[in-house]
């Protein structure tokens, strides 16, 4: 049975091998926009709202008109396209904590604080608070993790196992609002716009869901690394571990009275009635904190950051820490990259029509099925981990795949924010045992340093108990989620 699963896993691989890199899938993926908008145009496709307040009829972009408006959109497509900006803003203060030392620090002091039987727990919960700083985790928390394990008496492997899984398994879940919030929720917006133009998709639309989702994984993971990867791994040999760098002290004291400060200034303007951070009309639901979590994030962990990196010697002048600022946008280089041509597929298939056409012809197929709204949610978690196997990238997929299913269940009355929650389910499952996620080869090599022979099959092979838990214990979350008619967020 392992060795038929891992000859599928390899040839999913292959497959996937073949599609292009993000960035040049979205190139391909715009020139098919025309070719299909031209086809779409020439047929004369029309499609009329449910509620017949509309007809749309699809738009050819290789027309004289079309042609025009690309060439003078393109760059304020990229430069208004809504997770750019967010990003940005936010990488900017969590590359200041990130390079000063003190995120990896606090991390490690996360996962030191516990004895031998619970540091699994304490693993799988670093790294999924890790996702605050995105892909920070992935270089710290994974090696670190290995080290510590060595160090309780445990087999390494397992604690690099049990960090991917909390990671990049449960990606979507956090206890805090961060940068993949922003970058997802920017383009679930853009992609409602396309049939409702005053949507509104906010950074924090499924705060409650994945702050709960956190602690579910969080459970999920530790007690798969116990049950199933530990005894599996009990015999691995370890080599001699090295130092981990601690906290700073002064530096510490520094950021702790700093986040008293930030705590008590955001609960003085929350709590109270009148308080400052509340509406005009006294609502917390449309506070200005809500759109502006993302600046807030970035100046709170910018701060630390500086008052870290000044303290405990990292930066002893004011222009290295600006160095450190611009070593972080150099980092978000191929993200640009990635958003520049996903911005003009967006841009483009919005300006056809065709993302409208399939919504409004997709929301009749999905009346005439019937199906309940939670049922279809559980099947879009089943597809969206799908394509995750042959596309690694969270916001390349979701670039790719809300434009469609976004606005085509808003018009069969699921709510986007509801969607967005399905898609983060089943995006982060699948993370695990794809060998097309950018850190996959990564993990790999950290896994040989106490494993000469491990290999891709046999991190896959590892991984999966942890993919089909989660996927099956998580869905089965969104649906309870669902069904009760909780809120998935503020607002």
């Amino acid at each position: 049975m392992a060795s038929r699963l891992l000859r599928l896993l390899d040839r999913l691989e292959a497959a996937g091998n073949r599609l292009p890199a993000p960035a040049w899938l979205f190139v391909w993926l715009c020139g098919i926009v025309l070719l299909l908008s031209w086809l779409a145009a020439l047929t004369g496709w029309q499609a009329t709202y449910p509620d017949g307040s509309k007809t749309v009829t699809a738009v050819n972009l290789l027309s004289a008109a079309g042609l025009t408006k690309i060439l003078s959109d393109t760059v304020t497509n990229f430069t208004g396209f809504a997770p750019v900006g967010p990003v940005i803003v936010a990488m900017l203060g969590l590359g200041l904590a990130e390079r000063s030392g003190l995120l990896g620090a606090l991390l490690a002091a996360l996962v030191q604080l516990t004895r031998r039987r619970g540091l699994p727990f304490l693993v799988a919960l670093a790294g999924v608070l890790s996702h605050i700083a995105l892909d920070a985790g992935y270089v710290v928390v994974i090696p670190l993790a290995g080290l510590l394990f060595h160090r309780a008496g445990l087999p390494p492997v397992a604690g690099i196992a049990c960090a991917f899984a909390g990671v990049s398994g449960g990606f979507a879940a956090n206890l805090l609002i961060g940068p993949a919030d922003a970058m997802l929720a920017g383009i679930t917006t853009e992609a409602a716009r396309t049939v409702a133009p005053q949507a509104e998709v906010a950074v924090t639309a499924n705060y409650w869901f994945m702050a709960a989702s956190a602690i579910l994984v969080t459970v999920i993971v530790t007690a798969v690394t116990y049950r199933l990867v530990m005894p599996r791994l009990a015999a691995t040999a370890a080599e001699t571990p090295v130092e981990v760098a601690a906290l700073h002290g002064a530096g510490a004291k520094a950021v702790a009275l700093w986040t008293l400060l930030v705590a008590g200034v955001l609960l003085a303007g929350l709590l109270p009635a009148a308080g400052f951070l509340r509406d005009a009309d006294g609502s917390l639901l449309k506070s200005p904190l809500i759109p502006g979590i993302v600046v807030v994030v970035a100046v709170y962990f910018g701060v630390a950051g500086l008052l870290y990196g000044r303290l405990s010697g990292v930066w002893r002048r004011a222009d290295e820490s600006i160095g450190a600022l611009e070593e972080t946008l150099k980092t978000l280089a191929g993200y640009l990259v990635l958003m520049f041509f996903a911005a003009q597929f967006v841009a483009w298939f919005k300006w056809s029509q065709l993302g409208e056409l399939l919504a409004i012809t997709g929301a009749e197929g999905l009346r005439t099925l019937d199906l309940n709204p939670v049922l279809l949610l559980l099947l879009f978690v089943l597809l969206t981990a799908c394509v995750d196997l042959f596309i690694g990238s969270a916001s390349a997929k979701w670039a790719l795949m809300a434009p469609v299913f976004v606005p085509m269940f808003l018009l069969a009355g699921i709510d986007p924010a509801a969607t967005q929650a399905a898609y983060r389910v089943g995006d982060s499952t699948a993370n695990i045992v794809t060998p097309l996620m950018p850190y996959f080869a990564m993990v790999v090599a950290f896994a040989q340093r106490w494993q000469k022979d491990f290999g891709i099959g046999t991190l896959m092979a590892l991984m999966l108990p942890y993919s089909l838990a989660l996927l099956l214990a998580w869905s089965a979350f969104l649906a309870l989620w669902l069904a009760a008619g909780w809120p998935l967020g503020p607002g």
